[in-house]
C-alpha cells in the first residue's frame, strides 16, 4: 500500500486521498471503517466520488461515513460529527481528505470537544471519566518504584496505575538466565503482589493521551482524568523491524535475553554448541541496557573457553554504532576481553534479516565509500537484540519529541509542554542508559517534584543521568560502569571502577536483586540521593 497511513491511536488513523484500488489494501491491514473528509465538488470533482468509495466499501464489508470539511473553514462542529461517528462506527477507523492534514485537524477539534460526556466504543457515551489525583501509566520498575516513593511521602495521596500486564519481571537477570547463572523462576512475580496496597490497580492499556485535558483513553473506550500524570509505560521491542525474525525465534538456534521465555534458550544453545559460528547483534540505540547485548557474548565466550571450545566456535559481534561502549573510560577493559575471547567486531553493522531454517542472517554495513552495503552470514546460534521503540500510545500523542519518546527536562523530569506531567524510565527522552539503576534514582526525584508541584513549591529534586550497568564480563567477574549526563564517571564505591571484580559479580547476582524486590519497590530508597543543584545537565 503506497498510501501515507498516520496512526494517530490505536482506534483511529489518517491518509491521504484513496482511491477504490486501496480498498482491499486498507481492508487487509486491519481496519473496519473509512470517513471521507473530502468534498466531491473539490478540484472539480477530478477525484473518485463518496458514492464510488462508499459502494466499494459495502462490497468489502468496510463502514463508510461522509464527512465532507473545507480545509479553510473547519469548525468544532466538524470535531463534534467526527466524535459522533468514533462512538457509531466500528474501530479501527481510517479518515482521509487530500493529503491528511484536513482529517487530522478534525481529530484534533474532537478531542478538544467536551470528553467527560463521549466515549469512543466501549464505553457509555453519558460516563462522566473516573478521577483520580495521580495517574500512574505503567507497572514496571519505574511506575512500582515512583507509586511507592509517593506513598511513602503522602500517605493518603490517591493514585491509580494503570498496566494490564499480570506479571511483574526483574529484568536485569535475564542476561545471567541467558548465561545459566541465574534461574528463570526467581525474575517474575504477579504483578498483584508488588502493587503498593494503597494504590488502585487498573489492569488496562491506555491507547491515548490526552493532555490537553488531563485525560487518558483506554482500550475499552473509557476515560481516566488526573490531576497528575506520571508516564512510565517502557519501552517497546520492535522485532517485526527485522525481516523474518518473529517466525524463528526460539527455534533454529535464534534467540535472545531480551524476552523472558527466550533466555532459558539461549542457555540451552550455549551450553549445547561445540564448534561452528555464533553472531551477536546490537541495533542503534537508544535500547534498554546498552551493555546487555555484549554481556552475552562475554558469558558466553567464558562458557566456551572452560569447555575448550571456543577455539572451534567463530565468535562475531555486530554492532550498529561505531564504538564498543559510549563511556570510552570503560572500553579498554573491555577490549581485553573481545581480544581474549578472539571475538571479531563489526562495527555499523545492522541486522536486518533473518532465515532461521536455512541459518542465513543479513547486515547492512558500509563500504569504504560510505555506501551501504547488505552481507549474507551463516550462523550456528544468533542472539538478537532488536530495534526499540516509544509505546504507540505515547509516540503518537502530543507527550512526544520527534523521536517518540516522552519528552521532559533533563533534570526535573517533568515535560517541557505539560506542567502536570512527568515521566521516568525508558519511555522519557532523557539521554541517560536505560537501566533499572537510573529508574533508582529517577522515581526519587520524580516523587518529590510532583508532590513540589502540587504545594505550588520550586522543583528542588534534579536528576544527573545516573545510570549503572555491571558488565559481566566472565562468570564470576564484572566490570560495574556507573555514568551520568555525558559519560561523566558516578562511581558509588571508591574503588577503580574499569576493574573487572568477584564483588561486583556478587553485587550483580545477589545483592541488586534483593534491592529491588524489597527495597525500591518498597519505596525504602537506597542509596538514591538526588541533586539540589538547579544547573542543567
Amino acid at each position: 500500500m503506497n498510501l501515507k497511513i498516520i496512526k494517530h491511536s490505536e482506534l483511529f488513523s489518517t491518509s491521504g486521498q484513496i482511491d477504490e484500488e486501496d480498498l482491499c489494501e486498507i481492508a487487509a491491514a486491519g481496519y473496519q471503517s473509512v470517513i471521507c473528509n473530502r468534498p466531491d465538488n473539490e478540484d472539480g470533482g477530478r477525484h473518485v466520488s463518496s458514492a464510488k468509495l462508499a459502494a466499494a466499501c459495502e462490497r468489502l464489508g468496510l463502514a463508510f461515513s461522509y464527512l465532507p470539511a473545507d480545509a479553510t473553514h473547519l469548525s468544532k462542529e466538524h470535531g463534534a460529527a467526527l466524535r459522533r461517528l468514533l462512538v457509531s462506527m466500528p474501530p479501527p477507523i481510517l479518515a482521509f481528505c487530500r493529503t491528511g492534514n484536513r482529517s487530522t485537524n478534525i481529530f484534533r477539534l474532537a478531542n478538544a470537544a467536551e470528553t467527560s460526556n463521549l466515549a469512543l466504543p466501549g464505553g457509555a457515551a453519558n460516563d462522566k471519566p473516573r478521577q483520580f489525583e495521580v495517574v500512574i501509566v505503567g507497572a514496571g520498575a519505574g511506575g512500582i518504584a515512583v507509586a511507592a516513593s509517593l506513598l511513602r511521602r503522602a500517605p493518603n495521596i490517591q493514585i491509580a496505575m494503570i498496566d494490564p500486564a499480570s506479571k511483574h519481571y526483574y529484568q536485569p537477570a535475564w542476561t545471567l538466565v541467558g548465561a545459566g547463572a541465574y534461574a528463570q523462576k526467581k525474575t517474575v512475580r504477579p504483578m498483584a503482589s508488588v502493587i503498593p496496597q494503597r494504590a488502585q490497580w487498573l489492569q488496562r492499556s491506555v491507547v491515548e493521551f490526552l493532555p490537553d485535558h488531563n485525560r487518558l483513553r483506554l482500550d475499552d473506550g473509557s476515560l481516566i482524568a488526573y490531576q497528575q500524570l506520571i508516564v512510565c509505560p517502557g519501552l517497546r521491542l520492535a522485532w517485526e523491524k527485522i525481516e523474518g525474525l518473529e517466525q524463528t525465534l526460539g527455534c533454529n538456534g535464534v534467540t535472545s535475553n531480551y524476552r523472558y521465555d527466550l533466555a532459558p534458550y539461549t542457555w540451552q544453545l550455549v551450553s549445547q554448541l561445540k564448534q561452528g559460528k555464533a553472531l551477536f547483534c546490537q541495533p542503534a540505540m537508544p535500547i534498554k541496557c546498552a551493555g546487555a547485548p555484549q554481556k552475552a557474548m562475554y558469558l558466553s565466550c567464558d562458557h566456551w573457553l572452560r569447555k575448550g571450545v571456543l577455539d572451534k566456535i567463530a565468535v562475531e559481534f555486530h554492532n550498529a554504532g561505531a564504538v564498543l561502549f559510549g563511556v570510552a573510560t570503560f572500553v579498554p577493559a573491555l577490549m581485553s576481553y573481545v581480544k581474549k575471547y578472539r571475538t571479531q567486531l563489526v562495527f555499523e553493522s545492522n541486522l536486518v534479516k533473518v532465515d532461521g531454517e536455512r541459518k542465513l542472517a543479513w547486515f547492512d554495513g558500509k563500504d569504504g565509500a560510505g555506501n551501504i552495503v547488505r552481507q549474507q552470514k551463516s550462523f550456528d546460534m544468533l542472539h538478537v537484540v532488536p530495534p526499540q521503540v516509544a509505546p504507540d500510545a505515547v509516540r503518537n500523542s502530543p507527550l512526544a519529541n520527534l523521536d517518540g519518546w516522552c519528552e521532559v527536562d533533563p533534570a526535573t523530569l517533568r515535560h517541557v509542554r505539560y506542567r502536570n506531567v512527568f515521566a521516568l524510565g525508558d519511555v522519557s527522552s532523557t539521554g541517560n542508559a536505560k537501566t533499572v539503576a537510573a529508574i533508582r534514582k529517577q522515581a526519587v526525584v520524580v516523587a518529590v517534584n510532583l508532590l513540589a508541584a502540587c504545594a505550588g513549591k520550586p522543583l528542588s529534586a534534579h536528576y544527573d543521568g545516573y545510570g549503572a550497568c555491571p558488565l559481566t564480563v566472565e562468570k564470576g567477574k564484572a566490570i560495574l560502569a556507573e555514568f551520568g549526563y555525558g559519560g561523566k564517571l558516578l562511581p558509588t564505591f571508591p574503588l577503580d571502577p574499569v576493574i573487572a571484580r568477584r564483588t561486583n559479580w556478587l553485587l550483580k547476582t545477589t545483592v541488586l536483586p534483593w534491592v529491588y524486590w524489597r527495597l525500591m519497590l518498597k519505596g525504602r530508597e537506597w542509596l538514591t540521593g538526588c541533586s539540589d543543584s538547579k544547573e542543567q545537565p
